[in-house]
């Protein structure tokens, strides 16, 4: 998964998977956290992206995700050096705003 790319429904290159997060109580794939913006790496943004909100295309490899690409630039995102807590408020903030329900439920 990681290093895979993620792209719109038309093709269009959204970033890549940099990391997974896993639910420790469920085991489960929470997030991908998704690199975006940036040149070769400098200015980039991360993003943890529920994994529901992913599709994946096997022919290409590839994650597909259906959401426009300046709704992406305005995601609540994070910085390589400064993560969230990942909080349950944070989870639920994340959810609401990829208008997907928690994983959790």
């Amino acid at each position: 998964m990681i290093d895979t790319d993620v792209v719109s429904p038309q093709g269009d290159s959204l970033g890549e998977v940099r990391e997974v997060v896993i639910d420790p109580n469920s085991g489960r794939v929470a997030y991908a956290v998704i690199s975006f913006g940036g040149f070769l790496g400098v200015g980039e943004k991360l993003f943890a992206i529920p994994f529901k909100a992913l599709t994946y295309n096997w022919t290409e490899n590839e994650y597909v995700l259906d959401i426009p690409k300046e709704r992406l630039e305005e995601a609540p995102g994070f910085d390589e050096d400064d993560w969230p807590t990942m909080s349950e408020q944070w989870n639920r903030d994340v959810h609401k705003y990829y208008e997907l329900p928690p994983y959790w439920e």
